[in-house]
């Protein structure tokens, strides 16, 4: 554990996701190491804030104070989930009313809001600016099916205009956001999430898998945003068939078993594997030569910077910003939008050049490091800090 320096800021980290952890945590929790590493106090809040997992356990090692908002009032989380069935809007209150006074105690100089969508956090940036808080938010994903509602949208609005600043994960989310609010956003730019392979250079090719193509298709099974009903699809047309085309599944959700169901109705059992969450990331990439990803919403995903850091080639929709990490045909294949028939051409036109896939591989990997930091937790880390410093010089004026 770091000492804490004589300069010291005091940091707040508030997380608006509602589950034990996601890959939208990634990036302030990475963030939130490096501040505390520095000698900065850092005090995290956040529902549903597990003790017992891995990122919670780095955060609690490095120094950083950790407070879960889950039972406002010390009410039983079961009614409070019960409440958030009933009405999201007393749920997003209750939330909230927990986290006031702890605001209140802890007086940060500067919080970083991070949201898992870009909407999902107004709730706390009402007690943010209650309190007087200074504040910058990062935002993981922006959806054209996902829209604040009316009643919610002027308070999703003061969040984004009473922002010191904004990080979104792509240029195509804030680009959304700014189009579904109907003004201009305060200063923003992208801030890249971290990932789980090496940077320094790409992973040996996986030759033993030249025999036959077994598509890694990595994220929570929730076809709903991550589209694996178009991938199952995709493989039951009779040429996919033929070509003895496999998929990987990688992650779990609350449709495993449905998708499972979908792929044993399709004919599909022998080719499809459903693998669970796996941890090693670099693992995969050993046994697979090709990420297929066919999400319908997305911000920029990891999965498809990771996949080109391993130099691994990538099949994906144009899904939020994934169309920012690499060139169609050049760096990758991408499909126009999430439906059957465009995946199928994108796959279509990867299998007819997969002669030419480790190239495609080894370019990739060169492109992405030209659009990703070696650390992007540490980047963004030095970001809030110098926003927290500006604004702490100019109230000590």
């Amino acid at each position: 554990m770091k000492a804490i320096r004589p300069d010291a800021l005091r940091i707040a980290v508030v997380s608006s996701n509602e589950v034990d952890w996601g890959g939208s945590e990634e990036l302030w929790q990475k963030a939130a190491l490096a501040m505390a590493r520095q000698g900065h106090r850092v005090q995290i809040f956040k529902p549903r804030l597990q003790r017992g997992l891995r990122p919670v356990r780095e955060l609690r090692d490095a120094g950083c104070k950790l407070t879960d908002l889950t039972r406002p009032f010390g009410l039983p989380e079961l009614f409070v989930q019960r409440v958030g069935a009933v009405s999201r809007l007393l749920q997003f209150a209750l939330l909230a009313a927990n986290l006031l006074p702890r605001l209140l105690w802890y007086r940060p100089d500067f919080v970083l809001l991070s949201q898992g969508g870009n909407w999902d956090g107004a709730h706390f940036a009402k007690v943010l600016r209650l309190v007087g808080s200074r504040y910058a938010i990062v935002s993981q994903k922006a959806s054209e099916f996902y829209w604040p509602p009316d009643s919610y949208r002027p308070s999703v609005a003061a969040m984004y205009r009473d922002a010191t600043h904004a990080f979104f994960v792509s240029e195509h989310n804030r680009q959304l956001t700014e189009l579904q609010l109907g003004e201009a956003l305060p200063p923003a730019s992208v801030a890249r999430n971290p990932f789980l392979v090496d940077f320094a250079a790409p992973l040996a090719w996986p030759e033993h898998c030249d025999e036959g193509v077994d598509f890694a298709c990595i994220g929570r099974l929730y076809p709903m945003e991550k589209g694996q009903d178009l991938i199952l699809r995709v493989l039951a047309m009779p040429k996919w068939r033929t070509r003895g085309a496999k998929a990987s599944f990688y992650g779990e959700g609350i449709n495993r078993a449905g998708l499972e169901a979908m792929a044993v109705h399709l004919g599909l059992g022998d080719r499809v594997r459903f693998c669970g969450q796996v941890e090693d990331v670099v693992g995969i990439w050993c046994e697979h030569q090709v990420l297929l990803l066919a999400s319908r919403c997305e911000g920029l995903p990891l999965v498809v910077v990771e996949a080109m850091l391993a130099g691994r080639v990538v099949i994906a929709t144009a899904a939020g910003g994934s169309g920012e990490a690499f060139d169609d045909g050049i760096t990758g294949f991408l499909a126009q939008h999430a439906s059957v028939e465009a995946l199928d051409d994108a796959m279509e036109r990867a299998w007819n050049r997969r002669a030419e896939w480790r190239q495609i591989g080894c370019v990739a990997a060169q492109h992405i490091r030209q659009i990703v930091p070696a650390d992007p937790g540490y980047a963004l880390a030095e970001q809030i800090v110098a926003l927290a410093s500006r604004q702490t010089d100019k109230t000590h004026e």
